[in-house]
């Protein structure tokens, strides 16, 4: 079955006339995704690889059926996409752009939980269902289908783990990216609830980082699930105070934590990773006790 996308899924590409939106569209149809359509104001009856080009969502949504966004528009006017992409009832939004406005991003997640919308970041690499739909910026060539989801908040790290989980023998269900940012939509929670009900996966894979406390609800969250958990945390040797990369990824006030992290997932019954390299052991290892 997969969670958030599959082969069913129609995708709007959100800044299709753009440079990234170009690109990535290309990639998303090479990988199979079902782009139906994609949206530039005042670019309408345009293509881009093939793909019909209208003013607005709610166009791609009336004439050709789209369920799902992907927004490449740059960050002053994300906040405007993403209502717009909400108001069309659009399913899911997958937010690629990075350095929204804090209070943007808060206005999104809450338009958006009023009206059962799923967003997939800001700052985030997409969502990928292996062999199914891709909607985001991720590698195609590193992902295959199988019993294990993976739910990270870091980009290039996730396609590290993804790869070598891949080369293992060990596909993937789904991947989601939450998003680097301090206010995103999905947080670990939410995909671990979803990833527990999916019949289709067997074990799941958590990437975190330091800052925040994500990973610490996570693992409240892991001690009541049926399925197994392994985790990795990134930002070790972090200084605190100093952000790493995302603006999420801060320790402030003692919170956030790489130990206190560890300490929680540990708690939590996940099996931690102290190298990405491990991992493909300790899911196997999982999957032989489920």
């Amino acid at each position: 079955m997969a969670i958030i996308v599959d082969e069913k899924t129609k995708v709007c590409v959100q800044a299709i006339t753009g440079r990234q939106g170009r690109f990535h569209t290309r990639q998303m149809l090479d990988y199979g995704t079902r782009v139906v359509a994609g949206t530039s104001p005042g670019k309408g009856g345009q293509e881009v690889e093939g793909v019909p080009v209208y003013d607005t969502v709610e166009e791609a949504v009336d004439k050709r059926g789209a369920t799902a966004s992907i927004i490449f528009v740059p960050a002053p006017f994300a906040k405007d996409a993403a209502f717009e992409a909400i108001d069309a009832k659009i399913q899911v939004v997958t937010i690629i752009s990075e350095h929204i406005p804090v209070h943007d991003a808060m206005e999104i997640m809450a338009f958006a939980a009023q009206r059962g919308v799923t967003v997939v970041g800001p700052n985030t690499f997409g969502v990928i269902s292996p062999g199914k739909c891709k909607i985001g910026i991720m590698p195609n060539r590193i992902y295959i289908p199988g019993p294990v989801g993976i739910a990270a908040r870091s980009g290039t790290l996730s396609y590290e783990i993804a790869y070598q989980l891949s080369s293992a023998g060990l596909g993937q269900s789904t991947v989601v990216g939450l998003g680097g940012d301090r206010v995103v939509g999905l947080d670990f929670v939410d995909c671990l609830r979803m990833l527990e009900r999916d019949p289709e996966t067997k074990a799941v894979v958590l990437v975190g980082e330091i800052g925040g406390s994500a990973e610490e609800e996570a693992a409240e969250f892991i001690k009541g699930m049926t399925k197994p958990v392994v985790a990795y945390v990134a930002g070790k040797s972090a200084p605190p105070g100093k952000r790493m990369g995302h603006a999420g990824a801060i320790i402030e006030r003692g919170r956030g934590t790489f130990a206190g992290k560890i300490d929680a997932l540990k708690q939590g019954d996940a099996a931690v990773a102290e190298l990405p390299s491990e991992l493909p052991a300790l899911v196997k290892q999982a999957l032989e006790r489920v």
